[in-house]
């Protein structure tokens, strides 16, 4: 044989370096592949565990929002409640003077005297600019003669028998009661009526 057949046998014999290299770059391709899907499949499961933090954090947001915004109302309404009350205090001690006034008033005292006559007119004018002040302030006074019995806003001393009105109506009042804005500082102390035995 010539050495041309034997170039050529040799060539024919082994599997060529294409071959090698073809089956090498498809072996190449399927890892780059296989690595690139496992990547994908890992940023995947990174944006789902993003999202679900995102989502609990918008959560989070806005219930520290909703909280912010009741502490908000609750600051206002107790900054209310303080202007509107703050004087409650005050206002009760005031209250003994305005029954001193009253009493004073009704001393029975001779009233053509000149010298009482005075006295009784500068009380008189001192109890009303008490009880405007009063107004003034929200401090409403409470005189329930004859109105039926609230316990919210009277105090019973005692219970009597009388025929001639109606069961649980307030027949006396010893001492009246004052509110403040709508809020008892004294309730009155009144005798109430009750059904004969």
């Amino acid at each position: 044989m010539s050495d041309i057949d034997e170039k050529n046998i040799d060539t024919q014999g082994e599997p060529g370096v294409d071959e090698n290299n073809e089956v090498e770059s498809n072996e190449a391709e399927q890892v780059e592949a296989n690595d690139e899907q496992s990547q994908l499949v890992e940023a995947l499961q990174k944006l789902a565990q993003a999202e679900t933090v995102i989502a609990h954090q918008k959560d989070e947001v806005l219930r520290v929002q909703a909280e912010m915004q009741n502490l908000r109302r609750r600051t206002e309404q107790d900054v209310e409640k303080a202007h509107k009350y703050g004087q409650e205090k005050l206002s009760a001690e005031l209250l003994a003077v305005m029954d001193n006034l009253e009493r004073a008033l009704q001393v029975n005292m001779d009233r053509e005297d000149e010298a009482v006559k005075g006295l009784l007119e500068g009380v008189e004018l001192t109890l009303k600019s008490f009880v405007d002040c009063f107004k003034k302030f929200g401090i409403e006074q409470v005189d329930p003669l004859g109105e039926p019995f609230d316990p919210q806003l009277h105090q019973a001393m005692s219970l009597q028998e009388n025929p001639n009105v109606e069961p649980d109506t307030v027949t006396a009042v010893m001492q009246k009661g004052y509110t403040l804005h709508g809020r008892v500082i004294r309730p009155a102390m009144v005798m109430v009526s009750k059904a004969a035995e």
